[in-house]
């Protein structure tokens, strides 16, 4: 059975506009357009831009969050994301993992 893991990164973003976040987005998408290991799902974002949420899925959480590390280290705004590995769908009792980028 594939489970369904996530990667989900939380931040703080302050930045008018929203073009660095669609830079970012994009990078994340070819990441997963290279490795196969499961899929980009969108953010969200507060209306005054303070701070967001992207969501990844895939059936192995370690390996998105490896395969994406990378990226989210050369962004800016991405310094002291709080990074979550939920090992499972989202629901009670899922394992998961909480973490400063």
């Amino acid at each position: 059975m594939n489970i369904e893991q996530a990667v989900i990164v939380k931040f703080n973003y302050g930045i008018q506009g929203l073009d660095s976040l669609f830079i970012l987005e994009d990078q994340l998408e070819k990441v997963f357009e290279e490795t196969q290991l499961g899929e980009y799902d969108g953010n969200d974002i507060a209306i005054d831009n303070s701070d967001g949420n992207l969501y990844m899925y895939g059936p192995d959480a370690e390996n998105i969050f490896n395969a994406i590390k990378p990226v989210l280290k050369l962004t800016p705004f991405m310094k002291g994301a709080k990074v979550t590995l939920r090992y499972g769908p989202p629901e009670d009792g899922v394992k998961e993992i909480v973490f400063d980028l």
